[in-house]
């Protein structure tokens, strides 16, 4: 009698154990990929190497009652290999620190209201630490491997002027396609972005270069297996599905870079 009550109980407790982990990934995910190779640098290419202090990066994450905003402040770093004389051949590869991440949220009760002024909270900072797996208890081994974005540079196109010696004046800019391997949570897409870029020169020589997003980049967290987690490693009941109204899978991710000549 005891062990007909028993077994059961053990079977529904394994189960709900089970049913709280991380049952591996998402469906849509990429392979778990290892970090990005540096760049290589072009035989005449001048390079540049980006200023955390000076540069933003962004996120927006909009969905009928709620507006996610995430800042990730002097969390740019990297090089990139900017060839003067054939934009095109330039490379590059530009490193985000996900610890310093910060998001804000705006809010409203439904559809029909106004959206709430932007605050910060605390408890949903911890959440997306955890969705990233670099939460507090995640293992430091587990953090390292999660902890940055890469987006090296593959391809540059343009439809401008590549020969930035033929333009004139102490700014020259040149808008840019730039397709590259972008690599968040272990999983590397490509992905292609509109750029605008601008090289400051004093004289005949480039002291600087800024790189701003002309149009929001989307990231598709489905492939990059960020998804809801109640801790390192344990899947939250709710799913991106189920939180429709408040959460977009899908951040628009926007850059300001600014970089120094070497």
């Amino acid at each position: 009698m005891i062990r007909s009550i028993w077994m059961p109980a053990l079977a529904l407790g394994l189960g709900l154990a089970i049913s709280g982990c991380d049952e591996g990934p998402s469906k849509n995910a990429a392979p778990v990929s290892s970090s990005l190779e540096p760049a290589a640098k072009p035989t005449t290419a001048s390079a540049f190497e980006v200023k955390s202090d000076a540069s933003k990066v962004t996120f927006q994450m909009d969905a009928p009652i709620e507006k996610i905003f995430g800042d990730v402040p002097g969390s740019a770093s990297g090089e990139f290999y900017v060839d003067l004389q054939d934009v095109t051949k330039s490379t590059g590869l530009l490193k985000i620190d996900l610890e310093k991440l910060v998001v804000y949220q705006q809010k409203r009760k439904d559809e029909s209201q106004e959206f709430g002024e932007k605050v910060k909270n605390d408890t949903q900072n911890e959440h997306v630490l955890n969705w990233l797996e670099i939460g507090k208890d995640a293992p430091d081994a587990e953090k390292a491997k999660n902890r940055y974005i890469e987006f090296k540079v593959k391809k540059v196109e343009t439809e401008g002027e590549k020969n930035l010696s033929k333009l004139s004046g102490d700014e020259r800019k040149v808008d840019l396609t730039v397709t590259g391997d972008f690599r968040l949570h272990q999983r590397t897409v490509e992905k292609t972005a509109k750029l605008e870029m601008t090289v400051t020169y004093a004289g005949d020589k480039p002291k600087s270069i800024s790189i701003k997003s002309k149009e929001p980049i989307p990231v598709d967290m489905e492939k990059h297996d960020v998804r809801p987690r109640e801790a390192f490693g344990k899947l939250a009941q709710a799913t991106f599905d189920t939180l429709s109204k408040k959460v977009n899978k899908m951040p628009q991710v926007s850059l300001e870079l600014e970089a120094s000549a070497k």
